[in-house]
């Protein structure tokens, strides 16, 4: 393999991952925002007007999942250089 392709297959071997873990938090996150803001602020000794709760408009739904992905993908890429750098049987036992 090439650098270039090895690269590119630690970088799609973490997209999968990126995409299911940006999602499962994103459903996480808004499920649980309307339980955890009002308990949140009912310890601090305030209310939030029903309007606080609701902040999650669709375009910034998917902002955030494409931040998770972005994220996992940053994470990724160290660990993708390194194994592109080494010889390709040296990076396959590393895994």
């Amino acid at each position: 393999m090439t650098p270039r392709q090895t690269l590119a297959t630690v970088l799609a071997s973490v997209v999968p991952g990126g995409v299911l873990g940006g999602a499962a938090g994103l459903l996480a996150g808004v499920a649980l925002h309307p339980v955890t803001a009002p308990a949140m602020a009912r310890g601090a000794g305030l209310t939030f007007p029903a309007a606080a709760l609701d902040v999650y408009p669709p375009n910034l739904l998917a902002l955030l999942g494409a931040g998770g992905l972005l994220i996992a993908a940053l994470g990724a890429l160290l660990p993708a250089t390194r194994a592109a750098r080494a010889r390709t049987v040296t990076a396959l036992r590393a895994a």
